[in-house]
């Protein structure tokens, strides 16, 4: 087998490789323009879309309040095994293990539908 083919042949088919993985990772979901939906989007088909709400309140006045997260938020806490760092070249925060926090907010999405059961309002929440 020539080695000049072989590398032809690898050189095609990572390009190949390399085609394919672009492709899938640039695909995106449409935004969804909520504005457009006011007074047209039912709690029925927001339970079809999204799946049962998170939370949900019933008003006095007949309208529903409905939220669903879309991205989870996470606190985790970390332990260092010395020093926090370096300063000016030297170490400081101390001989012993630290213990650093990290978090992340909570992204919901709130629905807010009228008597009629059409969405009347929406808003992102952050938490």
């Amino acid at each position: 087998m020539n080695a000049t083919w072989t590398w032809r042949w690898i050189a095609r088919f990572s390009g190949l490789l390399v085609m394919i993985a672009l492709g899938a990772g640039c695909q995106t979901t449409p935004k969804i323009d909520w504005a457009a939906r006011v007074g047209a989007y039912s709690y029925d088909q927001a339970v079809r879309d999204f799946g049962p709400p998170n939370r949900s309140a019933k008003l006095t006045d007949g309208s529903t309040v409905a939220e669903w997260v879309t991205q989870r938020g996470y606190s985790r806490t970390y332990m260092s095994p010395g020093f926090a760092g370096f300063m000016y070249g030297y170490p400081y925060g101390g001989p012993g293990p630290l213990l650093l926090d990290t978090y992340s907010p909570e992204y919901v999405l709130r629905l807010t539908f009228g008597p009629d059961g059409q969405l009347a309002a929406w808003k992102k929440v952050v938490k």
